[in-house]
């Protein structure tokens, strides 16, 4: 008896080394995985959860892009556009998840999510409410940085649109809105775009009204 617990006492210090080993390689393979800056999930890690979201239906595609963010940095500093990054990324995150949805940062400027949807209605609403967050001024320093959003979805549906395709659609969207003015646009396949602007929101078309579903 005295022998086996020898043996396990000796072999305690490696154990406990092996755990804490093991331990730091999660948290390296989990910082791996998650954007330095936002602390969002990088594209390998999105594309993975996404493909599990969308095999279960009533699924929408987003991307959004900040407008004018070369001019932001070239304003107020690298800083300021690591601030407008970062404020970006944990809103989207938070509005994300009330949609039982997960988001990402694609890069630069950019980022995705994928989220449930129920029906066009809903999807209308719940694009509105994420331009009102991604268009709140960031506070940062002294100042309050002006930022704002151009956004593409398209509903994922069926077995053509897997991921790829969404991804594309919704990229399509967005360019769209970002040519027409727009806070959101929504892609339909083949179907004419639709899209939204918030009453003053977007710089040089303060007063605006608000259409529903205008279309080009």
């Amino acid at each position: 008896m005295s022998a086996v617990l020898s043996t396990v006492v000796a072999a305690a210090p490696v154990a406990a080394g092996w755990s804490v080993h093991t331990v730091w390689m999660r948290r390296q393979l989990s910082r791996a995985r998650r954007d330095p800056l936002t602390g969002l999930p990088t594209r390998a890690l999105f594309e993975t959860r996404a493909r599990k979201l969308l095999s279960r239906g009533s699924r929408a595609v987003l991307l959004a892009d900040l407008n004018r963010f070369k001019e932001l940095n070239d304003t107020f500093g690298h800083a300021a556009g690591d601030a407008a990054i970062r404020a970006t990324g944990r809103r989207l995150a938070r509005w994300a998840l009330d949609h039982a949805g997960t988001a990402a940062r694609l890069g630069g400027d950019e980022f995705t999510a994928v989220f449930t949807v129920g029906g066009e209605s809903h999807l209308r609403t719940a694009l509105t409410d994420l331009a009102e967050r991604l268009n709140e001024p960031v506070p940062h320093q002294n100042a309050q940085l002006p930022v704002s959003a151009s956004i593409g979805a398209v509903v994922a549906a069926g077995p053509g649109t897997g991921l790829p395709v969404a991804l594309r659609r919704a990229d399509e969207a967005m360019y769209r809105c970002k040519r027409s003015g727009w806070d959101w646009c929504i892609g339909h396949g083949n179907v004419p775009i639709t899209g939204e602007q918030i009453n003053g929101r977007r710089p040089g078309r303060v007063g605006a009204t608000r259409p529903e579903g205008r279309q080009p």
